[in-house]
C-alpha cells in the first residue's frame, strides 16, 4: 500500500535544494545517548515557511553506523517525509527496483516517486559514496547538497584557534 503522502520527483528535488538556514546548534554536535544510540533532532525553517528536521543518529558500539537525515514536515499532517539520508557503514543494502547491491560502504539514500509507489520507504533508493567516512563528514555533505546556507562566523572562533575568520 503506497504511503499517505506522495511527492513527485520534482517536488522532492525542490525541497532538497530549497535555501535553508543552518542551525547554529549543529556545531559542535551534542548528541544525547539512549539505548546504545546517540541522537538529536534539529529543527530548520526556510524563508518560504517550510519546516524541516535534520535527524542525527549514531550507534554507540559502532561509530561508523550512523545516519544524517533531512526530513520535510508535511503541512497539515503529523508526518515527516524523509527526503534524503546519509548513512555510514551498517551492512548491505539492496535497491529493490534495480536489484543493485551496496556493500558495507557509506551510501546516500534519496526519496523517489518510484519507491513511494512500492509502498516502502520513500528514500529506499541509495548510491555508494566516498565523499565522507564519518558522521561529521556526512553532516557536512548533507549541508552542502541540500541548500543550507553556511552558518554565520563564530565571533569567538579565534579564542580557540588563535586565528580570526
Amino acid at each position: 500500500m503506497p504511503p499517505l503522502i506522495q511527492l513527485s520527483d520534482a517536488a522532492i528535488d525542490a525541497l532538497i535544494h530549497e535555501p535553508k538556514n543552518t542551525p547554529g546548534s549543529l556545531s559542535p554536535l551534542r548528541l544525547i545517548e539512549r539505548n546504545k544510540h546517540r541522537r538529536r533532532d534539529y529543527l530548520v525553517s526556510s524563508a518560504s515557511g517550510n519546516e524541516f528536521v535534520i535527524a542525527v543518529r549514531q550507534a554507540v558500539p559502532n561509530p561508523f553506523n550512523f545516519s544524517v537525515i533531512l526530513m520535510y514536515r508535511v503541512p497539515g499532517y503529523n508526518t515527516l517525509f524523509r527526503l534524503c539520508r546519509y548513512n555510514g557503514r551498517h551492512g548491505g543494502h539492496t535497491n529493490e527496483i534495480e536489484g543493485t547491491e551496496i556493500g558495507d560502504e557509506c551510501h546516500i539514500h534519496t526519496a523517489t516517486e518510484r519507491y513511494q509507489k512500492l509502498g516502502g520507504k520513500e528514500e529506499g533508493f541509495a548510491v555508494e559514496t566516498t565523499r565522507y567516512s564519518d558522521l561529521n563528514g556526512a553532516l557536512r555533505c548533507l549541508l552542502e547538497d541540500c541548500g543550507f546556507t553556511p552558518p554565520p562566523p563564530d565571533p569567538q572562533f579565534h579564542l580557540f584557534t588563535g586565528t580570526t575568520q
